[in-house]
């Protein structure tokens, strides 16, 4: 596994907003998604209020490859299903960032949310 700096964990990490672009099978990169960003620790997480089932994650997962872009970072990234173990520091890490927007932040909070939790780690 490789790490994220701390200078680039930062950015991404208190940047609002992140746009995720996934590599298709054939090397290209689809268009970006814009999309919350979470810090959990030293591990930053993205997820689908659609769960698994949402269009940008089914991208993800023809190579686990992409690129991210957010706090001033651009990054080449493998996306790694989180393990059910890291939902509730993710959890944790949504509603300290998110909390703001209550009615909005309890959607990337469901089970099925949680089901397309994906660590994102630079390449």
């Amino acid at each position: 596994m490789t790490t994220w700096n701390d200078a680039d964990l930062t950015s991404i990490g208190e940047a609002e907003e992140l746009d995720l672009e996934s590599e298709r099978g054939d090397g290209t990169l689809r268009d970006p998604v814009t999309m919350w960003v979470v810090r959990a620790g030293d591990r930053l997480y993205v997820r689908s209020v659609k769960g698994i089932d949402g269009p940008w994650y089914r991208g993800t997962c023809s190579r686990h490859r992409g690129r991210v872009t957010a706090g001033g970072v651009r990054a080449d990234v493998t996306f790694h299903d989180a393990d059910p173990g890291e939902y509730a520091d993710v959890d944790a890490a949504y509603r300290a960032k998110y909390g703001r927007y209550t009615s909005i932040v309890e959607h990337v909070l469901t089970e099925q949310a949680r089901a397309s939790t994906l660590r994102l780690e630079p390449r």
